[in-house]
């Protein structure tokens, strides 16, 4: 999507400098006039409306990489400013805040800005003469959901915010240009309502994808009013009393207190909508298909190529909305572990670790929690074990490892790099010829001052199979960043209708289909046969505790995480959990296999919302500090 690399600078200098970004009355009409002239020029402006997505796939940047609990950088590579991992140990503050938002700055994008440029996007568009009205009202359309988008990501973080529905006059006053907050409630309204708007007058599919890959259709736009209305459901803004005494300027309660089970109701209605839609767009879950591999794989191997090309593979059937400006390269540089002697320190950074609670989150081979699954050896899992030949799918014939390593689900193998843990793919495609991943120290993951991970776990799912290394380079497969998968409407849709319905069949249907594809049986099958607690699944507060940790399992890495630890108020007991891994000072196996703390991280209630930076405060009298900060 080259397009939307337009130069931001050379269309809109006259709008982003010499002003504060929440002053949005446009202060030099003649160019806006100019721009909007003739099409192609608007059509910049359009793809300058689609550059302010956030940068999904900046590595020490962007808030859900390393702002939360579910990756753990290098301590000792200090060569690079990791910005996001402040939050995750307690730095954030109102002075100069990080992954800024609001105003932009310390890994944040200003959205108001990118709200302004829609705004002025949506005034002129009907002024070009050389266009036909559909492709106006197209256009208009796309750039109303991008609105609707920013104002969602900003609402996400912050609550209650202003509502930029329109770019004031030039003749405004300075009492009218100072904004103030919506109520949530108002907030999510307005959001939903611009969603709908848009949602008529966007195209079903994209049929030139070589020039107009990532750009909204109706699909796009209700997976995000489906999120937008689940997350307005939670329990963060679903009846929380935390907020109940919090209030705007001039008094009005800017969260209600009180819990309402329709909008659980609306929000599965939303996701019903959005599945709909994408399955008539021709959306369905990615199965990895052998029929033109010129390898003869097992089912091990094609189930975990299922979970992770269902990531990695460009434009494969599962994958709703792409950011086509975010293309995974750097990224998986971090999370590729160096698995030859001499393997280029440019290609592979390998700082990227993943703490040792997300490797115990996945579930058995049987489907269900490792504390529940009564065949499993929770208590020793962490004691070493010797692999068999049996196990040359999964590890190394006859290397010790963890036993948390061992019969394990389809989801952990596709997730993990671990010590002994097979790679599949890195150049290596048959069944028969295997890469393994040796950690301990000296050993060739485990041999540079940084370029390894501190936790002994590595993400693989971001690491595109197709990604080919040896000993002396790296070429890495890019993809663009997965925004919306279809796997994650269904789960949601799951979650909406356990909490408006309970653990109705329907309910269990959808999280059974994203089961299915990692080779699981069904929930009720898996909780009947293997748990301890075989009859959770079928209350409501049972089918939620597993609704939840399959979107910790099938979203792992993608960010969901972190925007769901938040909205469910859980994160106030996962994230004051330590940070814990394998002892990545180990030489030998007894060594290794410790459990090493490596920090703990402290989550306050006043963490859930992001602080509005002070000085902002300051500009503008009549907005309000969110709580605690």
């Amino acid at each position: 999507m080259k397009y939307v690399k337009i130069s931001i600078v050379l269309l809109l200098w006259p709008f982003t400098f010499g002003c504060h970004y929440l002053d949005i009355v446009p202060d030099n009409i003649a160019t806006v006039d100019h721009v909007f002239r003739m099409r192609n020029t608007a059509e910049q402006y359009l793809f300058t409306c689609y550059s302010y997505q956030p940068r999904f796939v900046s590595s020490y940047e962007y808030v859900t990489i390393l702002g939360g609990d579910e990756i753990w950088a290098n301590e000792f590579n200090v060569g690079v400013n990791k910005i996001a991992w402040n939050i995750a140990k307690g730095f954030q503050n109102v002075v100069n805040p990080y992954s800024n938002y609001w105003g932009g700055g310390q890994g944040g994008r200003g959205m108001f800005v990118a709200l302004r440029d829609c705004n002025t996007f949506l005034d002129n568009i009907h002024k070009v003469p050389d266009m036909d009205d559909y492709e106006k009202v197209r256009w208009a359309a796309e750039v109303k959901f991008l609105k609707a988008y920013y104002h969602f990501f900003l609402f996400r973080m912050y609550g209650p915010i202003p509502l930029i529905d329109k770019n004031l006059p030039i003749t405004s006053s300075t009492s009218e240009v100072r904004v103030k907050q919506a109520p949530v409630d108002s907030c999510v309204n307005y959001i939903a309502r611009l969603l709908d708007e848009a949602v008529a007058d966007l195209p079903v599919r994209i049929d030139n994808e070589a020039t107009e890959a990532g750009r909204a259709t109706k699909s796009i736009a209700l997976c995000v009013k489906a999120q937008l209305l689940v997350t307005a459901a939670s329990p963060l803004f679903n009846g929380n009393s935390d907020y109940g005494t919090f209030k705007g300027k001039e008094g009005v309660n800017l969260f209600n207190p009180q819990y309402d089970e329709q909008k659980w109701k609306r929000a599965a209605e939303a996701c019903k909508a959005a599945i709909e839609e994408c399955q008539a767009a021709g959306n369905e879950l990615y199965v990895f298909n052998p029929a033109n591999y010129p390898f003869t794989l097992s089912p091990e191997t094609r189930a975990e190529l299922s979970v992770r090309n269902a990531v990695c593979e460009r434009w494969n059937k599962e994958i709703v909305w792409t950011s086509t400006v975010n293309l995974i390269g750097s990224l998986q540089q971090e999370c590729l572990p160096r698995l030859f002697s001499g393997e280029k320190q440019t290609g592979t950074l390998s700082s990227f670790g993943a703490p040792l609670k997300i490797a115990e989150q996945f579930y058995s081979k049987n489907g269900v929690p490792i504390s529940e699954d009564k065949t499993w050896d929770y208590v020793n899992r962490y004691n070493v074990k010797v692999a068999a030949a049996g196990d040359f799918l999964r590890i190394k014939p006859a290397y010790s490892t963890a036993v948390l390593n061992f019969d394990r689900e389809v989801r952990f193998y596709a997730n993990l790099g671990f010590d002994g843990g097979r790679w599949y793919g890195h150049g290596r495609f048959s069944d028969t010829s295997n890469t393994y991943l040796e950690a301990k120290l000296g050993q060739i993951a485990n041999n540079h001052a940084w370029a390894y991970s501190m936790t002994g776990y590595w993400p693989k799912k971001l690491v595109n199979p197709q990604t080919v290394s040896n000993a002396n380079e790296i070429t890495f497969q890019t993809y663009p960043w997965p925004v919306i998968r279809l796997a994650d409407i269904y789960l949601l849709y799951a979650e909406a209708l356990n909490e408006s319905e309970g653990p109705t069949a329907e309910t269990m249907k959808w999280i059974d289909l994203v089961r299915a594809r990692a080779n699981l049986k069904t929930v009720a099958e898996s909780w009947t046969q293997f748990s301890i607690n075989p009859g959770a699944y079928m209350q409501k507060e049972g089918m939620r505790k597993i609704i939840h940790q399959e979107r910790l399992i099938e979203m792992a890495f993608e960010g969901a995480r972190f925007w769901d630890l938040r909205r469910w108020k859980e994160a106030e007991r996962v994230l004051n959990e330590p940070i814990t891994g394998w002892n990545y000072g180990g030489k030998t196996v007894a060594e290794y296999y410790t459990v090493k703390p490596l920090f703990n991280m402290t989550f306050r209630k006043r963490d859930y919302l992001w602080p509005i930076m002070e000085n902002d405060l300051i500009v503008n009298n009549n907005l309000v500090q969110n709580p605690g900060w």
